[in-house]
């Protein structure tokens, strides 16, 4: 999906209709194209009016791709790791995350990305303040500070999330609850993994103050900016090894009430097999066809159900006494 941007002399963002951009010569200056899970066809459209290499564009369609900056002589790339979230079934979220690049001109920004994503939709929906598409380095900064903000209010829909499943799982253990908490704690590892990659990509753009080819241009407000999202990062990654050992530490605990649970299960189950077993071994020594004591008696019968009795009332007082029952 192709969406074009421009903001206007009246600071409106005004979006560009698909027959006005898909028109021979027409000028890009000054607009943010804004790709979403792009095919081949509208690729090559883009690089025809931007002049920037499919390959390059396609950089973030790959999910595996690494955070990092590149730059050419025309554009720098900026590719980053923004987090997703997705709901489930009984208002259950998944947490992941996926590339986001960003490619700055001078006189153009592109982004690309496999999803439709809240960070995008808050630039298209008028939430950012002071969002103007010509000011280039101050929307990646804006981006990269919607990104940080993302994740720490991700991070606390899942301490929330983890809580509300602890508190289920000690009403009852169920494989549900379980396999939620499994799924938090990966996200959690997403979550780490690429704010650690962000966090190089912030360091390294705070270094470059100056770009070598002056497409990204330094501002004191936006170096500001960049300073203020280098701390929310720092802190996203803090909370996030925080939740993660806390979390780590509740699957163990869980696992351990767990195993001890069924231990005591299989020890109760023992026990009432071995009392059980006693009445069945005399009842089958009596039942055998050849001469047992009182055969000929009329309270034998009584007299085998009594010494049964007897004897599994023993067992279970002693199996009591140990604790064993």
């Amino acid at each position: 999906m192709i969406e074009i941007y421009k903001t206007d002399q009246e600071n409106r963002l005004i979006q560009i209709e698909e027959s006005v951009f898909m028109e021979e010569g027409f000028d890009p200056k000054d607009c943010w194209i804004n790709l979403t899970n792009p095919n081949d066809k509208e690729v090559a459209l883009i690089s025809k009016i931007s002049g920037i290499e499919d390959d390059v564009l396609k950089t973030a369609l790959d999910d595996e791709e690494r955070s990092r900056v590149e730059t050419e002589d025309d554009y720098t790339l900026v590719l980053v790791d923004i987090p997703v979230i997705e709901e489930g079934a009984e208002d259950y979220y998944s947490y992941f995350t996926i590339p986001l690049a960003s490619v700055i001109k001078k006189d153009l920004f592109i982004t690309v990305s496999l999803k439709d994503t809240a960070i995008t939709r808050d630039f298209i929906r008028n939430r950012v303040k002071g969002f103007a598409t010509y000011k280039k380095t101050r929307f990646l900064f804006q981006i990269l500070n919607n990104i940080a903000s993302k994740y720490l209010a991700y991070l606390k829909q899942i301490d929330k999330a983890s809580q509300r499943i602890q508190n289920e799982l000690h009403k009852s253990t169920k494989n549900k609850e379980l396999i939620q908490m499994l799924d938090l704690e990966n996200s959690l590892v997403y979550f780490s993994t690429s704010l650690t990659g962000n966090d190089a990509v912030i360091s390294r753009l705070l270094q470059n103050k100056t770009n070598v080819n002056n497409i990204i241009k330094s501002y004191p407000d936006d170096t500001d900016l960049l300073e203020d999202v280098a701390v929310d990062t720092k802190q996203a990654m803090e909370m996030c090894t925080i939740y993660r050992d806390i979390l780590s530490g509740t699957m163990d605990a869980y696992a351990s009430v767990i195993s001890n649970n069924l231990n005591i299960v299989m020890k109760i189950l023992t026990s009432i097999t071995l009392i059980i077993s006693i009445p069945t071994l005399i009842a089958s020594l009596f039942g055998m066809n050849t001469w047992v004591p009182g055969q000929g008696s009329p309270w034998g019968f009584f007299g085998v159900l009594g010494s049964s009795a007897l004897v599994s009332i023993a067992l279970s007082l002693y199996l009591r006494k140990k604790k064993l029952l």
